[in-house]
């Protein structure tokens, strides 16, 4: 007599694919999350490379940086929003989520000190600053200020 064989996957394969599937998405979700929050800090930062060039046009109006945010005094570490008709106040420039506040932190006369400060899904991730130099750094380990290692944007 003539038997037919059984097609088909036993129970044990199919919990062995999904456990390499698992196993594969415990590994690749983390570096996907590492990769959105740098191309947000990628954003930031071309939105940082504007608004110093919006502070150059603004001196080369005026003759100094003081009156850019607004006012007429300098701004000596205080956060200070931009006002809309110099730059707008929150990165990334277009789309609807924005993960970036822009600031004005240090405003002198001939000097400027800006910052991208996270906020939302990217918060945690530490300020970018941008000075009227060209001097770039990223607050890495989030502790609220710039400390040795991180005067550059780079990993």
């Amino acid at each position: 007599m003539y038997r037919m064989k059984a097609k088909g996957f036993t129970l044990i394969e199919l919990m062995i694919v999904v456990a390499i599937i698992g196993i594969i998405a415990a590994i690749a979700y983390p570096s996907y999350q590492e990769q959105v929050k740098s191309t947000r800090r990628g954003d930031a930062q071309g939105a940082l490379m504007s608004f110093g060039s919006a502070m150059e046009r603004y001196y080369t109006q005026n003759g100094s940086y003081l009156g850019a945010d607004g006012g007429t005094n300098p701004i000596t570490t205080t956060a200070t929003s931009p006002p809309a008709s110099l730059f707008p106040d929150e990165a990334p420039l277009d789309g609807n989520t924005k993960y970036y506040d822009l600031y004005i932190y240090d405003l002198k006369a001939n000097s400027y000190v800006l910052r991208a400060v996270p906020k939302g899904a990217q918060a945690g991730d530490g300020f970018l600053q941008l000075s009227s130099t060209g001097a770039r750094a990223w607050d890495k380990n989030n502790a609220s200020g710039i400390e040795s290692g991180e005067d550059t944007w780079s990993k």
